[in-house]
């Protein structure tokens, strides 16, 4: 008797531990469940960001089984959608769908930002890049880059550009844009790239750096003129569209890119497995093709290439905003 009871008590010894891993262990590997995911896109519906996610929400859903929803937390240059997501526990049911603007440009020009873009988040994947266009109405009448910084130069803060907000990707490239080309114009801000393009597209803002993805369609329908792509390389939906440094200013490059994060300090497997879904999404060739066809380059690369994109880009549009004379606000 005295033995069993000596082996029961050995046995309840080393199996309570085990039992108690059991959770922790299993965790990543329940993701995404039964409970939906929340995908935060911090800008507003219809821009380039939201038709990222929407495609890729619904191909990593049927992939891992799992029910991820988009949301739409539009404001400030994405600062209200970030911060929300910065808030909420890593446990891989919020994630961001954050950009250039929110982790790279937003340390630059925004004053008292609410979360530190490193400290504050869990770097998950790169999932693309796409250069800007600079579109203007076919009603301003110039055909060439080199015709628009004539007009722009005869008429000192006449001529006007959209952004996506103070402080996005498209009012930092065309503030950027502005000061290579020695121009003064005036600048529109709107809630969102969807809004600031459809007053581009009335005719009420001359001009705006916007992803080819959202202007390819009105350029192709001849609503919009296409002066230069931002990036180094002609884009392949637009290849008769030369680059800014092929029609006027060398060096020049403003390329973007979007990418997911979730909340800070989520625990290494969970976001491995995380990861490890949306870059076998990514890579697959459907979706290769589905974002080629919108001008955006897959990529796909895991955690730590997407960490040292956000330092490395950070440091970069530093410089630009200062150059540019761009401030905090």
């Amino acid at each position: 008797m005295l033995s069993v009871k000596k082996t029961l008590a050995c046995f309840l010894v080393c199996a309570v531990p085990a039992l108690c891993t059991i959770p922790a262990a299993n965790a990543e590997d329940a993701w995404p469940g039964s409970k939906p995911v929340q995908l935060i896109v911090p800008y507003a519906n219809g821009g380039s960001t939201d038709l990222v996610a929407r495609q890729l929400a619904d191909a990593v859903s049927k992939k891992t089984g799992g029910h991820i929803i988009v949301e739409n937390r539009a404001g400030a240059s994405g600062v209200i959608g970030t911060s929300y997501v910065n808030r909420q526990p890593a446990d891989g049911y919020t994630l961001l769908l954050g950009t250039v603007t929110s982790h790279a440009i937003a340390p630059s020009v925004t004053a008292n930002l609410p979360y530190d873009i490193v400290k504050g988040f869990t770097p998950i994947t790169t999932i693309g890049t796409i250069p800007d266009v600079i579109v203007v109405n076919p009603q301003l009448g110039v055909n060439t880059l080199n015709d628009f910084i004539k007009l722009a130069k005869s008429r000192p803060e006449q001529v006007s550009y959209a952004s996506a907000g103070t402080g996005s990707s498209s009012h930092l490239g065309g503030a950027y844009f502005a000061a290579e080309a020695g121009l003064k114009m005036n600048h529109i801000s709107y809630r969102g790239s969807g809004p600031a393009l459809i007053d581009v597209l009335g005719g009420h803002v001359d001009m705006m750096l916007d992803v080819v993805m959202t202007s390819l369609e009105p350029v192709k329908a001849g609503r919009l003129k296409a002066l230069a792509v931002t990036s180094t390389e002609r884009s392949p939906l637009l290849p008769d569209v030369p680059t800014v440094q092929e029609a006027r200013i060398p060096g020049f490059e403003a390329m973007i890119w979007f990418a997911l994060f979730a909340p800070a300090n989520m625990d290494p497997a969970l976001q491995a497995r995380i990861a490890k879904a949306f870059d076998e999404t990514i890579q697959e060739p459907q979706m290769k093709k589905l974002l080629l066809r919108q001008g955006i380059t897959a990529s796909g690369t895991g955690p730590a290439a997407l960490a040292e994109t956000v330092r490395a880009d950070t440091a970069k549009w530093r410089d630009i905003a200062k150059k540019a004379g761009v401030k905090p606000q």
